[in-house]
C-alpha cells in the first residue's frame, strides 16, 4: 500500500474513484488503481475525470410483457402532448362520480334551500358543466374537445348527509372524455363546498372516479 500512502492525498477523486494526476507515470498510476480496486472493490471509472454522470432513466412506452405504458412521456422521460392525427374518430362517453359529505347541519340547511349563497344544488349543476367545458385549459396535456353534450346530476342522500354527484361527457372525436367527466364531479364538489363553507368547515370531498367510458381503440370499460 506504500503507492497508495504516498499519491492518495495528491490525487483527485470525484464520485468514483480513477485517479489521475498530472507528473505521474503511467505505470504508478495503474499500480496506484489496481492497489484501489483492492481496497474499494469495484473496477476505476473509465472516465479519466471521474465516474461518468449517471443519466436519468430512459422510460420506454410499454414493453414486451404488456405492461401498461405512458402515453404522455417521450423517450427521454419528458412530458409531452399525445398526437391523435392517425386515430379515427368514435363516439365517446364517460360516466364519473364523486361524493360530498356535509354533515347533518349543513346537509339540512341545502336539503331545506336556506343556504345563505342561494340555491347550492342548481348553481354547482352549472359550475360542474362550466368545468367540464374547461378541462382543456385546466389540465395541461388534455386536448382542446368540441363536446356534444354534458350531463351534471347532484342528488341528496340522507343516509350519510352527503351530496351524490354524477357527470357524463361525450363527443365524437379522436380522444376520449374521461378527464371531461371528472372535471365535472370535481368542480361541482368544489363548488357546493364554496356555497356551504358558512355552515361548515368539516365538508369532505371524496370518492372522485371514472365509472365508465366507451368509444376509441381500448372499447367499453366500466367499474366493477
Amino acid at each position: 500500500m506504500s503507492v497508495l500512502r504516498s499519491i492518495l492525498p495528491t490525487v483527485a477523486r470525484n464520485n468514483g474513484w480513477r485517479c489521475f494526476a498530472t507528473g505521474f507515470p503511467s505505470d504508478t498510476i495503474a499500480e496506484l488503481n489496481k492497489e484501489m480496486e483492492s481496497v474499494f472493490g469495484e473496477s476505476p471509472s473509465p472516465s479519466p475525470l471521474g465516474s461518468t454522470p449517471q443519466q436519468p432513466a430512459r422510460p420506454t412506452n410499454g414493453s414486451g410483457d404488456g405492461q401498461p405504458m405512458l402515453t404522455h412521456t417521450d423517450s427521454s422521460g419528458q412530458a409531452k402532448m399525445v398526437d391523435v392525427s392517425s386515430k379515427h374518430d368514435s363516439t365517446r362517453v364517460a360516466i364519473a362520480t364523486c361524493r360530498v359529505l356535509l354533515g347533518q347541519e349543513a346537509f339540512d340547511l341545502v336539503a331545506s334551500n336556506k343556504i345563505a349563497k342561494g340555491d347550492v344544488l342548481t348553481v354547482a349543476k352549472i359550475a360542474g358543466i362550466t368545468g367540464a367545458k374547461q378541462t382543456s385549459n385546466l389540465i395541461p396535456l388534455c386536448h382542446n374537445l368540441n363536446l356534444s353534450h354534458v350531463r351534471v346530476d347532484l342528488t341528496l342522500n340522507e343516509e350519510d348527509s352527503s351530496v351524490m354527484i354524477e357527470g357524463e361527457a361525450s363527443t365524437s372525436g379522436k380522444t376520449g372524455v374521461e378527464m371531461e367527466a371528472m372535471t365535472a364531479v370535481a368542480i361541482a364538489g368544489l363548488t357546493v363546498y364554496d356555497m356551504c363553507k358558512a355552515a361548515s368547515k368539516n365538508i369532505c370531498i371524496t370518492d372522485i372516479c371514472l365509472q365508465h367510458k366507451s368509444g376509441g381503440k381500448s372499447g367499453s370499460w366500466s367499474r366493477s
